[in-house]
């Protein structure tokens, strides 16, 4: 077995050894749920001290034909683009188990879940097979749903519904467009990634353009790009604040990383909408800064500012250009480790305080002096403050988006003078002032809750003041995905 097979099934093991544990022993269901959430996060660890990072190709391929007539394989591989996305999934599963002590009812059920969403997860950023990968993006629905319609807030079945509905709406368009594709392939020509590329760089360009919009549907309702997004906040608010981290930190990139995939497949039908994409990133933008600044509700707040933080990354992939994509690829790490933190410390918080909204708080730094300094730090790094990841991956969606836009990239600047005014204001209001009573007897962070905030938090900085592994390790990738984009619209 390849270690990317036994990556994959490793969350699986786990959540099959949970389901034999009775479901009242919840010491050994937490623990072997973490075991092997870290288990998992080591082994993408290893991948990357593995990985040939002047490779840009697929590596530690796996593949076997799963059925000879349609062409399907059980097809794995890694590249610069997917494993840093594999190593921030595994991350953070165990960040958001280590924040599941609070949950308290049918705990067997939730570690479960979790793992299993964790494998759908993975399957999508490993699979080079376009049918595994859509098995993989659906599976995840499933423990997700659960996930959110059994442990959310008091809205948690519209919240669950609204999901469910608006991610399969956009799966319908996501597979119209593969089988589009497939019509254009040779007979058992089968359904690898690689092999969909060059049958669909044969297609007529107006039937690329139109596969283009079925697949901006499908991935746009996920990332999600505005006016697709109304089913995040809803979402986010009334989820579990674990579950809000894995929502945010990785299930909002599988769409931007199926972008990706796809622009560089249908490379002259993006430069046909490219007008369009960098219209709808621009409002994305704008429009999820200004909600974020408006919210009193802590949790609505972060998920508004994820549908800011995804329109720069739309933004970055609607460039074309290696520096747009090199910023891709950061901002989706980067947000990943500033929304997981940040969906994190607020829900540390609400456990502590019963309420999220930011009006009840004041001066926490004198009773919570560890939460202070991590939360300061995250929203930081969300306004893109230098010395931090946000900084790095917005100086390259500025520099991408000016090489092909120029002056219009003072809207970029707009979007993020607003993500400074909300960040700054919650900074205000949690921590000066004078400390109210109700607030005074809070607890600081304990320790496994420290070592979860840490880590996140650890990395925001680490990569902020030295960003070259980060940018070395998909480096090679983009090249040849830039390379791939301009031969064809020359």
């Amino acid at each position: 077995m390849g270690i990317l097979s036994l990556l994959l099934i490793t969350p699986a093991i786990g959540a099959l050894i949970l389901a034999l544990v009775p479901g009242q022993d919840t010491k050994q269901i937490r623990l072997a749920a973490n075991i092997f959430a870290a288990l998992s996060f080591l082994l993408s660890c290893w991948l990357v001290v593995m990985y040939d990072i002047h490779d840009g190709a697929l590596q530690f391929e796996e593949q076997f034909v799963l059925n000879p007539k349609l062409g399907t394989a059980f097809a794995l591989g890694v590249d610069g683009l997917s494993l840093p996305m594999v190593v921030l999934a595994t991350l953070l599963t165990s960040i958001a188990l280590l924040a599941s002590f609070s949950i308290k009812n049918s705990v067997k059920g939730y570690y479960i879940s979790i793992l299993m969403l964790e494998f759908g997860m993975v399957g999508v950023f490993l699979s080079q097979d376009w049918s595994l990968f859509y098995i993989f993006w659906e599976l995840t629905l499933i423990p997700l749903f659960i996930l959110i319609a059994r442990w959310g807030g008091t809205r948690r079945n519209v919240a669950s519904i609204n999901f469910v509905l608006y991610t399969m709406g956009g799966s319908v368009f996501m597979l119209i467009s593969l089988l589009a594709i497939s019509q254009y392939m040779p007979p058992h020509g089968g359904t690898l990634m690689s092999a969909m590329t060059i049958a669909a760089q044969s297609m007529p360009r107006d039937e690329q353009v139109w596969v283009l919009l079925g697949f901006l549907i499908g991935f746009g309702v996920k990332m999600p790009i505005f006016p697709l997004h109304g089913w995040l906040p809803l979402a986010h608010v009334e989820a579990p604040s674990p579950v809000s981290i894995l929502l945010s930190g990785i299930l909002l990139k599988m769409g931007a990383y199926g972008m990706i995939r796809v622009i560089v497949m249908l490379p002259e039908a993006t430069q046909i909408l490219q007008t369009l994409l960098i219209t709808l990133a621009l409002i994305g933008m704008i429009y999820g800064g200004v909600l974020a600044w408006r919210q009193t509700d802590m949790k609505a707040m972060v998920a508004y500012s994820s549908v800011s933080h995804m329109g720069i990354i739309l933004l970055d992939i609607a460039t074309m250009n290696k520096t747009g994509l090199i910023g891709a690829v950061l901002q989706m790490t980067a947000h990943g480790l500033v929304a997981g933190a940040m969906f994190l410390l607020v829900g540390l918080l609400y456990e502590r305080t019963h309420t999220r909204n930011i009006l009840d708080y004041s001066s926490l730094v004198r009773v919570m002096p560890r939460f202070a300094l991590f939360m300061t730090i995250t929203l930081f790094a969300a306004m893109g403050l230098p010395g931090t990841v946000g900084f790095i991956a917005e100086l390259h969606a500025i520099v991408g988006g000016f090489q092909e836009w120029g002056n219009l990239m003072i809207l970029l600047g707009v979007s993020i003078l607003i993500g400074t005014a909300y960040a700054m204001r919650t900074i205000g209001m949690l921590f000066t002032g004078p400390v109210k009573p109700q607030m005074r007897d809070i607890e600081d962070l304990k320790l496994y809750e420290l070592i979860a905030a840490g880590a996140l938090v650890a990395a925001i900085v680490l990569f902020g003041l030295w960003p070259a592994p980060l940018i070395d390790l998909s480096m090679a990738t983009v090249n040849i995905m830039n390379d791939t984009i301009n031969q064809s619209i020359r």
